[in-house]
């Protein structure tokens, strides 16, 4: 048995086509408009919750004779009016490897706004087994050598049933998805896994404040403080409004605007 920690890959974003946003706005009369937002994401959401009101600059709008300037106090007033929809055009794609069944069956309950992918134990084959160990089993000796001795007894019956039905040897790839099939009837959840989740920033907003809430599973907690370091770092104008503490030794991340 190997022990692991979750990992958090943040390996695609979603990307201004420049060609396409100037002659929108060539197109609705506002050539010149520019924005200092930090990444193409932050820069979507300031353009479409600006084409909502016209408020790219002062008079396309006769109702709008001023204007935020800036993406950070714009999105800022976004996140207090609780205009979130804007915050749904732009998309993030994650890899979480090494995280455990007890984690992927939470995750995929939160189904607005995402797109999952996961490791399939049908197709892949369980020769080695590897878990993320929680707090409480650590704290204790015994409870560590037992949780240990559980996970090494089941490697063994993976590579016991591989042997026994000579999987090794089989030519049908049929065959093997069945058998492996099978074999993963005897794996236990808390086994680590990989799993695609793709999110938009409004959907990401509040899985991070459901997921890091002191209530959440411990290990679900750890993956999603990460996630909200890596994308606080990214995207500060999206997650400005965010305080992070400790509880327990884990991040809780909370804001004044909740489910925005």
């Amino acid at each position: 048995m190997k022990t692991v920690e979750p990992k958090v890959f943040l390996i695609g974003e979603t990307r201004i086509v420049e060609e396409g946003l100037r002659a929108f706005l060539e197109h609705t009369g506002a050539p010149g408009w520019s924005t200092d937002a930090p990444s193409d994401s932050e820069m979507i959401c300031e353009t479409m919750g600006r084409l909502c009101y016209r408020s790219f600059e002062p008079g396309l709008n006769p109702n709008v004779t001023r204007i935020r300037e800036g993406n950070a106090p714009y999105l800022a007033n976004i996140l207090q009016v609780g205009h979130g929809s804007v915050l749904e055009h732009a998309q993030l794609n994650f890899i979480f490897a090494d995280v455990s069944r007890v984690v992927t069956h939470e995750l995929v309950r939160h189904r607005a706004g995402v797109a999952i992918s996961q490791e399939s134990l049908r197709f892949v084959r369980l020769d080695a087994l590897s878990a993320y160990v929680p707090l409480h089993i650590r704290e204790s000796e015994e409870g560590l050598a037992l949780f240990v001795r559980t996970f090494e007894e089941l490697e063994r019956l993976q590579r016991e049933l591989a042997d026994l039905y000579g999987i090794d040897d089989e030519k049908k790839f049929d065959v093997k998805k069945k058998l492996t099939s099978a074999f993963r009837r005897m794996a236990p959840i808390g086994v680590a896994t990989t799993i695609g989740w793709s999110c938009n920033f409004r959907t990401l907003r509040h899985v991070v404040e459901m997921r890091t809430d002191p209530h959440a599973e411990e290990e679900i907690r750890l993956l999603f403080g990460m996630v909200y370091r890596l994308v606080r770092e990214r995207y500060p104008n999206l997650f400005s409004d965010y305080e992070e503490t400790l509880v327990d030794g884990l991040p809780w991340v909370r804001t004044a605007h909740a489910k925005v």
